[in-house]
């Protein structure tokens, strides 16, 4: 499985960050250093945009789904 995150930290691009498997229980994880301030974002999981359900702050997007958020 290939796991990405994309956002407003890179343009939503796609590929440009890949998240590798801890443990072989299906979490992934990446470090990221990120700027103050508001950043939204979501997972590709195999080329299919998901938002983060462990993220508790959303905000919808012009598309008609949500985005997470994290504030640093």
């Amino acid at each position: 499985m290939r796991v990405y995150v994309a956002g407003t930290f890179n343009d939503w691009d796609p590929r440009q960050i890949r998240l590798e498997e801890t443990d072989g229980t299906g979490a992934y994880k990446a470090t990221i250093e990120l700027p103050r301030g508001r950043h939204e974002y979501k997972f590709v999981v195999n080329g299919v945009w998901h938002p983060d359900l462990n993220c508790p702050h959303w905000t919808p997007n012009a598309f008609g789904s949500l985005n997470s958020v994290v504030v640093v």
